[in-house]
């Protein structure tokens, strides 16, 4: 069997990709998401496709699936309710924090501090102490700690979180918990926090393990069907789940550990199109991808930036992640003007899958950026290969709301929630780019998701960043990203020495430990070792700063005078990064390793470049509305479009699952991989 399929949930449609390993060839499938249950959604794409392909469901080994239940689970706050052990004397630990605070000096006037998910009513302390060096100082009282996780299971807890000091060192007395809670309630999901995040630092450790705990009953239910009615439907293929890091685990890992995919969607959608980007020759790419409940951006330099922490919530939730700046502005944002400012907003709210925008016809009223593109005539009557007819009365009949709420024409009002829309996307991407020292100029623009490639030359107007890379099929594009995704798991110790302390034989040892580790991952996964590849990192930072930074180094490396060659990469880093260097000791802080099981990889069609002329795939003329006037641009079906054609905007071009907009004074090429490039005339 040499079949496998990506699967991407995203809040308004399912999208799945097939891929034939043997033969190369591959299929795709966009289904409507089903919010109350993402299952119902995936299993009607499976069965869609694989009927689509003409194989039976049997014939499929992989699913590589990137979800987003655990993110919606904390955004809603519709987790479990989670009990909290920790060690005598640290109750307070999530309630207390840190003391930052976000934004400008008075910043904590406007900090939003969320209740944690584990209250002071539902935490217990245990008599116990381990030493920074895992050192027992205080034995554990298991009489003591076997009455107080009674106490708990009796009150009604859901999940057990177990974060004791200093057990990153040594998690003898977190293992002994687990197996009293277990002994006492068989079912109950237990999580220790060395398991999670075996790194110093209580409250980031103890926060991470309790989130960890609050989405583990609804992912692992969510997992453990979805493999049941995949076998009811007899599909005997192995399920993975994508990583917050774009890297894949096994569905036993996620059931466990599911706070890693925390960032599963988008982290799909940076992996498909930094696949896309290399082969076209761009590795330097801030991606764009645009759905219709959100937008995500991220800035990629031949891989994906992952970042040690990510904040979802108002949590900083301390997992490797792809380095992702969401905002809530999608195809189906919804725009509005309070009563108090009378100024016009889009987003957050959005209309969804379901009732959609007005102009599906499906009940929505409100209106949305789709139905404003519709009006201005950027998105033609007829979406989805001529599938869907989209109602252009209802569009305007709801965007007249926000015309007669401005006192605006409703072209005006139109025109007015695409600039403002398009404002709040440009800001999310300075933020990954200005903001971290980067010029945009330099990058190109990857425009993807089902309204990605409408708003993707206008973002680069404002960013001055090009070409614009339309992939094909870009609304199925994370799909292409689930399929595309190696395996992938992290292995760290705390290791804190400055570096006049570090004994080199020592630090090596541990890291060839954790190597080890990490190969032994890759191999139970089947992953043979040709495939296999094993990254080693060092974090360091000045002494006593209050972050650091992760410096990596190969194995050929370790046989090197390692210290200086370290301290060397990590003054480099830290001068690119925030303009200064130190001249102050150097600590190291963590070692990792990072183990990665190569996965063969979809090659999409390739053609050489040819003529010029795209006059056979034009389709018409059609009036769009652009700086308060209509000006007619020339219709294109992009099936019919071959590498080398050029057209010139004012354009439109027409695929079943996206529309591409080329806007006055730019032009889109076809390159040999079938992408638009699209650059100023």
């Amino acid at each position: 069997m040499s079949y496998r399929i990506g699967v991407d949930v995203g809040g308004t449609f399912t999208d799945l990709m097939l891929f034939d390993e043997e033969s190369g060839r591959y299929w795709r499938h966009k289904t409507p998401s089903t919010p109350h249950d993402p299952s119902e959604a995936v299993l009607a794409g499976i069965a869609a496709i694989c009927q689509q392909a003409e194989i039976d469901p049997s014939q499929v080994a992989q699913i590589m699936h990137g979800t987003t239940v655990a993110t919606n689970v904390i955004l809603e706050g519709k987790g479990a309710r989670v009990g909290l052990v920790t060690t005598e004397g640290f109750k307070q630990i999530l309630h207390l924090a840190r003391s930052q605070t976000p934004g400008p000096l008075a910043g904590w006037m406007i900090m939003i501090k969320p209740e944690p998910p584990a209250t002071l009513a539902d935490t217990r302390e245990v008599r116990e102490r381990m030493s920074a060096r895992g050192e027992v100082v205080r034995p554990l009282d298991e009489e003591q700690a076997e009455a107080v996780i009674r106490e708990l299971v009796d009150s009604g807890i859901e999940s057990l979180t177990i974060s004791l000091i200093n057990s990153y060192a040594n998690p003898d007395h977190e293992r002994r918990l687990k197996a009293i809670a277990q002994r006492i309630a068989p079912n109950l999901p237990v999580t220790i926090s060395y398991d999670v995040l075996p790194e110093f630092r209580e409250y980031e450790r103890t926060l991470t393990a309790t989130m960890n705990a609050y989405v583990k009953p609804k992912v692992k239910t969510y997992v453990h069907n979805l493999d049941q009615h995949l076998r009811q439907q007899g599909v005997q293929a192995k399920l993975n789940i994508l990583r917050s890091d774009a890297g894949l685990m096994t569905a036993e890992t996620t059931e466990e550990n599911p706070v890693y995919t925390l960032l599963s969607g988008p982290s799909g959608g940076v992996a498909g199109a930094l696949h896309i980007a290399i082969r076209a020759g761009y590795p330097n790419i801030l991606t764009f991808d645009m759905g219709g409940t959100s937008t995500d951006v991220s800035l990629c330099m031949g891989e994906p930036n992952i970042a040690r922490e990510t904040v979802l919530g108002y949590f900083p939730v301390k997992v490797p992640s792809v380095d992702v700046r969401s905002v809530g502005a999608g195809g189906g944002s919804i725009a509005h003007v309070p009563a108090l400012t009378r100024a016009l907003r889009v987003g957050p709210q959005s209309a969804g899958a379901v009732p959609g925008p007005a102009c599906y016809g499906k009940g929505g009223t409100e209106p949305t950026v789709t139905d404003a593109n519709l009006v201005c005539g950027y998105l033609p009557p007829r979406i989805l290969g001529g599938a869907m007819q989209l109602d252009v009365a209802a569009a305007k009949a709801a965007i007249q709301k926000i015309a007669d709420a401005t006192g605006l024409g409703l072209m005006e009002a139109a025109e007015g929630i695409l600039r403002i829309v398009n404002e709040n996307m440009f800001g999310a991407l300075r933020l990954v780019s200005v903001q971290r020292g980067f010029d945009p100029r330099q990058f190109a623009l990857m425009a993807f998701g089902g309204a990605g490639p409408l708003h993707g030359n206008a973002l680069a107007e404002l960013l001055g960043c090009y070409p614009v890379i339309v992939p094909p099929a870009p609304g199925l594009l994370c799909a292409l990203g689930d399929l595309s995704a190696d395996y992938r798991d992290e292995f760290a110790r705390t290791y804190i020495r400055t570096v006049d302390q570090v004994e080199q034989a020592e630090m090596v040892e541990m890291l060839r430990e954790l190597g080890a580790e990490a190969q032994a991952m890759l191999t139970g996964e089947a992953i043979p070792p040709a495939r296999q590849e094993i990254r080693y990192f060092v974090d360091m930072r000045y002494y006593r700063q209050g972050y650091e930074m992760p410096i990596a180094i190969s194995e050929a490396e370790f046989e090197q005078d390692l210290i200086p060659l370290l301290v060397q990469r990590f003054n480099e880093l830290h001068d690119r990064t925030y303009g200064f260097m130190l001249d102050s000791n150097v600590e190291i802080v963590n070692l990792r390793a990072v183990g990665i099981g190569r996965v063969t990889k979809v090659e999409l069609p390739e053609a050489e470049p040819g003529d010029p002329d795209a006059s056979v795939a034009y389709t018409g003329d059609h009036q769009i509305y652009r700086h308060g006037e209509w000006i007619t641009a020339k219709l294109y079906d992009r099936g019919k479009l071959r590498p080398g054609m050029q057209i010139k905007g004012p354009a439109i071009i027409t695929e079943v699952d996206s529309t591409t907009v080329v806007l006055p004074y730019h032009t889109a090429t076809v390159d040999r991989y079938f992408n638009l490039l699209i650059n100023r005339s």
